[in-house]
This record gives structure tokens, sequence and C-alpha cells, in this order.
């Protein structure tokens, strides 16, 4: 075995701006085609659109490691953040389509496209390989809030109208669309107010300066634990496993299902045999015991849909949030 080899199964290196996990042995499924039967023949690069650490990065890195153990070749995990996600999407669209370089989108992939005209890309670039996981989202309150559940939370707005507000990481993210949608499902109108970022909106909820926030549940959950916000609901059409106790929106408005997706994409003429190889050697690492419990405890649901699913769903998001932004005259500076 060579020195390289050697070195590569030691564990996860750091090559620059990338990091480089170990390589291990080819799996022995066949492929329709010869594009799928020669891939990976060198490294692939996985682009994360976001600064290493956090849980994004976290996910990228678990997987990535699991899908080379069974990859003859090494998965590169390569950073590159900006502008919402727009600087890493926008490499992986211009990248050439065969397959060695695919990267990870959230729901700003969507959102982006439809509010921002000059990003760099536009979603018919890309080609949807997977959706690893959902995030789920959840509207907090300051304690003292005068409500407990979304059905008083809607009581209370229609009793005061025009005087609630709830905070989100960002104009323009999930968070703000899902609020909007809210106002939109239960006949409200609760004020956006956006923040740089959850940590000083957490700042002005726990404060009682907002009384609402809808942020990502991994975020507010040692808020919560810690007694200084409360649950209202979970944004997701289903109970999250992890925090069963937490009702949902749907529950009280059928069929509300927002949360943020994770998934991977491809430039548009990625061969599709090479597009189902990547999806299956990911969904495979996804549902790996060990792992899927790494990921849980990131406060992720696992999904591993294929291709198919997440193609689906990427247009199903796309026409909702146009819907959504267009009734409610979302405009991002």
């Amino acid at each position: 075995m060579s020195s390289r080899r050697t070195v590569l199964k030691s564990g996860v290196l750091a090559v620059s701006s990338a990091l480089v996990v170990a390589a291990g042995v080819a799996p022995g499924a066949s492929w329709a085609s010869n594009a799928a039967d020669e891939f990976p023949s060198r490294p692939t690069h996985l682009v994360v659109p976001y600064p290493p650490g956090g849980p994004t990065d976290t996910l990228a890195r678990i997987l990535a490691e699991r899908v080379t153990s069974n990859w003859p070749e090494p998965v590169i995990v390569e950073y590159k953040p900006g502008a919402g996600t727009a600087i890493g999407v926008s490499h992986v669209a211009r990248s050439k389509p065969d397959g060695y370089t695919f990267g990870v989108v959230n729901s700003a992939y969507i959102v982006n496209s439809l509010l921002r005209e000059d990003i760099g890309y536009h979603p018919d670039q890309l080609t949807g390989i997977t959706q690893m996981v959902y995030v789920p989202l959840v509207m907090v309150a300051n304690v003292d809030a005068p409500y407990d559940n979304i059905e008083e939370l809607v009581a209370y707005a229609r009793e005061n109208p025009g005087t609630l507000s709830y905070a989100t990481p960002g104009a323009g993210g999930t968070s703000h669309l899902a609020g909007e949608l809210l106002n939109r499902e239960a006949g409200i109108d609760l004020l956006h107010i956006a923040y740089k970022g959850s940590a000083p909106a957490h700042t002005d909820v726990v404060g009682g300066r907002v009384p609402l926030m809808i942020d990502p549940l991994l975020s507010a959950t040692p808020l919560v634990e810690s007694g200084r916000l409360k649950f209202i609901a979970i944004l997701s059409e289903e109970r999250f496993p992890g925090a069963p106790d937490i009702p949902t929106v749907s529950e009280v408005y059928p069929g509300f299902d927002v949360s943020t997706f994770l998934g991977l994409v491809a430039p548009k003429d990625t061969p599709k045999d090479v597009v189902v190889k990547i999806a299956d050697a990911f969904d495979t690492a996804l549902k790996n015991p060990e792992d899927r419990k790494r990921i849980d405890e990131l406060g992720m649901a696992v999904v591993a849909s294929g291709p198919e699913k997440f193609n689906q769903l990427l247009k199903d998001e796309a026409e909702m949030w146009q819907r959504v932004i267009k009734e409610a005259n979302i405009t991002v500076e």
C-alpha cells in the first residue's frame, strides 16, 4: 500500500480550505453505464457554502468520512462561504458536470433565487442529488408572553392586531417566510423584525423587547431548557422525534409544513447514473446507525430521499415560496 493511502486511512486531513477523509475499498455494486462504473476515479469535492464549524459542516464531514470508506477515492470537503450560501452554490453551478464537484444546499438555495436577481446561479443550472435531512423550525416566545400555544397566540394576535412582532436571523430567510405563511394561514398580522443572526435576536426576545422568534430547534432549545424562552409550536408538519412534546402548527392548521432542508446538488448535465451513485452512497451513509445517532444530536432528522423526491421537493418549495413572497410583497434590499 502506498504511503499516500496509509496517510489517508489515518483519519481526516485538512488541505488548505478542504478536508480530506480516509480512503477505503470500492463498493461491489454494478451500474448501468461506463460513467458510473468508472466513478469515482479521482477525489470528489463536496462544497459547503459555510465556514468550517457549525452543524452543516459537521454533517458534511460525518457523511464524507463514511462515503469515503466505501469509495476508492477520498471525498474532499471544500469550504466556499458567503453571500447567504450563493458563493458556494454558484461554484457548483459553474463546475464541470461530471460528478466530481457537488455541494450542500439548504432552503436559501430556492429563496435566494426568488428574492435576488443577481446571485450568480439559477436553480435550473443544477440538479438535486438527495435531501439529506430536514432541520425543524420552532416558534418561541418570551416567558412572560400571555400565550402558551398556537391557538392562544392566534387569539391574542386577532384581539390585538398589529401589536405582535417576531424576530428571525435575517430578512428573506425561511424563518421570515414561515412567519408570513402563518399570517396567511391564520389570518393574523405578525410584524417581522430581521436581525443579523440568531444571537442578537435571542437577546431581544429573552429581554422582552420582541415577543416572538422563529428559529431552528437546535438554536432555540438551550434557551428554553434554561427557562429564558418557551416553545409555542414546531413548524414542520409532524412532531419532531427528538422533541415529541412540542405541538405542531399543523395540528391547528392542517398541512402547515415549514422546515429547512439540507441536500446535495450537482451541475445540471451531470450523468443521471452518476447522480444516482452519489445519492446511493450518501443515503447509505445517512442510514448508518452510528452516524444517524450523531446526526440526531445535531437537531436534524434524516430523510435520505434520493434524486426524484428531492427534485420534486425543490419544485414544490419554489412554488410555495413564490406565492408567499408575492402575496406578502416581500423584497430584500
